[in-house]
């Protein structure tokens, strides 16, 4: 694997954290318009599978981008996830106001509310690489859970799944989910990596 200078690394950071702001500034503002209640849940679906496919096709894509994410400590791939305490707390306030189906918040909240609490967790454990592997395996489970329970609602057209593209809800899918399914999958790479070096020495 090539070597990033300080300085390359620190414009990819750069960048990187600006790519991220904007794309969730467009989906807070574009929300609080109520541009995406406009769209029909299918076409909402896509846009959520583009906000996991997108950022993996970067990372496999640019080898200067994957050599960044790479060379990060697995903690920074990690702490993201600690946002899923508030989501789950979301889909939960949701839940109980009826305004999200009951079977997409159990799949959805209670999952995201023990990775975001294992963060914490995986963060005061001794150094090892199997937490990691524990957490990210666990956490792309349950995401996959969530996102497919959601985007069956979403095709289905489910009534009270419109919610899901209102104001602030609509930063779970649009953004949040997103950037931590690919997280997920970048950290899990890297573990592999990890691996097959340690064993090839």
């Amino acid at each position: 694997m090539a070597s990033l200078s300080s300085n390359q690394r620190h414009q990819i950071a750069q960048r990187l954290l600006s790519i991220i702001s904007i794309w969730g500034l467009c989906v807070g503002v574009g929300s609080y318009l109520g541009l995406f209640s406009t769209f029909p849940l299918p076409w909402f679906a896509l846009l959520v599978a583009m906000g996991i496919t997108v950022p993996l096709a970067v990372y496999y894509g640019n080898s200067i981008f994957r050599t960044y994410i790479q060379g990060l400590h697995l903690n920074y791939l990690t702490l993201f996830h600690v946002w899923r305490i508030p989501a789950a707390l979301t889909f939960f306030y949701y839940g109980s106001q009826h305004l999200l189906p009951s079977t997409f918040v159990r799949n959805a909240a209670w999952g995201d509310l023990a990775a975001g609490l294992l963060v914490l967790v995986v963060l005061v454990l001794p150094k090892s690489n199997w937490k990691y592997w524990g957490f990210h395996l666990f956490g792309l489970a349950d995401f996959v859970t969530a996102v497919s329970t959601g985007l069956t609602f979403s095709l289905l057209q489910v009534p009270t799944m419109e919610t899901i593209a209102t104001f602030p809800v609509a930063l779970i899918p649009l953004f949040g989910v997103g950037i931590s399914g690919a997280s997920h999958i970048m950290a899990l790479d890297v573990l592999v990596r990890q691996t097959k070096k340690f064993r090839s020495v």
